[in-house]
């Protein structure tokens, strides 16, 4: 077998842990709205394109310190207000190179970007993306 064609077919997906799979479930399937299953006490999420992504319980969780999922949006704007409507709070950083507006949303080279935390504490993302549906 050659190397690098060991994975080259697998349907490979991410993974992430979080503290509270019940509390999980109802932030990435009501607030989200993302179509969510269950199976084994663990969760995936299933999203646009056929992917999925693992969520898994950790009793020694803790929060990722980088972005573990991002979101494409036609409108960042449109975004962050429904979300903000959805008792989704946004992170707000002030005098760093990611500094962001009194929204939450980055303006400062390459895409808009607005970051926000799951209830575990695991940073998320909505960003500007042209290519992106409008209803995504």
């Amino acid at each position: 077998m050659k190397a690098g064609t060991m994975f080259g077919d697998t349907q490979a997906f991410s993974g992430f842990s979080v503290d509270n799979v019940s509390a999980a479930k109802k932030f990435y399937g009501d607030t989200l709205g993302l179509q969510v299953s269950e199976e084994n006490g663990m969760l995936r999420l299933h999203l646009g394109g056929g992917t999925t992504v693992l969520v898994y319980p950790s009793r020694a969780h803790t929060p990722g310190s980088f972005t573990i999922l991002n979101f494409p949006v036609a409108d960042i704007e449109g975004a962050v207000g429904q979300l903000n409507q959805r008792g989704v709070h946004f992170e707000h950083y002030e005098g760093m190179p990611n500094e962001t507006d009194e929204r939450g949303i980055f303006h400062k080279g390459g895409p808009l970007i607005a970051w926000f935390k799951d209830p575990a504490g695991n940073v998320l993302s909505v960003l500007q993306d042209a290519d992106a549906s409008a209803d995504a």
